[in-house]
């Protein structure tokens, strides 16, 4: 791998991690269209591991909310008393909420990186998830503010979230779309979407990272690669939040379609190759 792949991949990643069109499909897409073998371990692990630049972007970005929920936490281990305020709440729903997708993604390691690393699930993923998308934005109340999160929904958002490690489907697409159809506002549901996402990004980054050194990719692409993702991360959740205020998620679901789409006819006229 070169440094300018690793630059671009780390572009989409960080542009894709917390928007709701599959960071991992895209990477999928970049890696094919670079010419990498996106079946290679090593080039599965380099997208995983690149995420950190794009979790030190969220952390960075919510770092008064997580020092708060981590406060409030701690002292509601010692001090019942404050075991009823929100944040101390909050702390235990990002610890329940995580706790399905690293069971799965360590249980589920070989399929991840194997027979889902291919093209047609990208495309059926994408287009498959997109409708769910659209019914959650349709049929959800969105009447719900953060405050009003409960431990039901962040067990919901967990289990739904386990539905990110199939390339195409999109982690923050998924936990957001649950988050609505429980009610949550969309400011909610993208805020426990990113919440969720630190601990589950950690995880597989870490996890992934000595298949990353010991593979055909190297220390310095893999590091250049996590440095842009955080740049561009930054700026992508900055926007996300402002966006989801306002306007609907409905238009990323479209897009979701049209890239899917674009993905089949390129696999049946044999353009490209699944893997």
């Amino acid at each position: 791998m070169t440094i300018w792949d690793s630059i671009i991949l780390g572009i989409v990643e960080g542009l894709t991690e917390f928007l709701p069109v599959s960071s991992t499909g895209h990477l999928t897409i970049a890696s094919k269209a670079l010419g990498l073998p996106i079946d290679d371990p090593s080039v599965t692990a380099f997208t995983a591991v690149i995420q950190f630049g794009a979790i030190a972007a969220v952390v960075l970005y919510l770092w008064k909310d997580i020092a708060r929920y981590a406060v409030a936490w701690f002292r509601g281990l010692t001090k019942p008393e404050h075991r009823g305020e929100f944040d101390h709440r909050m702390g235990w729903y990002v610890i329940v909420g995580s706790l399905p997708i690293c069971i799965v993604g360590f249980l589920a390691k070989d399929l991840i990186s194997g027979p889902l690393r291919s093209m047609w699930w990208v495309a059926g993923s994408l287009i498959g998830w997109s409708f769910f998308m659209v019914a959650a934005e349709r049929l959800g109340s969105k009447k719900r503010p953060l405050e009003k999160t409960t431990l039901t929904d962040a067990i919901v958002m967990g289990l739904i979230q386990c539905l990110a490690l199939i390339p195409g489907v999109s982690r923050s697409g998924a936990t957001i779309t649950a988050g609505l159809f429980r009610g949550l506002d969309r400011v909610a549901s993208t805020r426990i979407a990113f919440l969720l996402g630190i601990p589950a990004l950690v995880g597989a980054a870490i996890f992934e990272l000595p298949d990353a050194l010991g593979g055909h990719v190297g220390a310095v692409p893999l590091l250049v690669g996590t440095v842009v993702s955080f740049i561009v991360g930054y700026a992508s959740v900055a926007w996300l939040i402002r966006f989801v205020a306002k306007h609907t998620t409905e238009v990323f679901a479209f897009y979701r379609v049209l890239v899917g789409i674009v993905i089949l006819i390129l696999l049946a006229t044999s353009t490209i190759t699944a893997t």
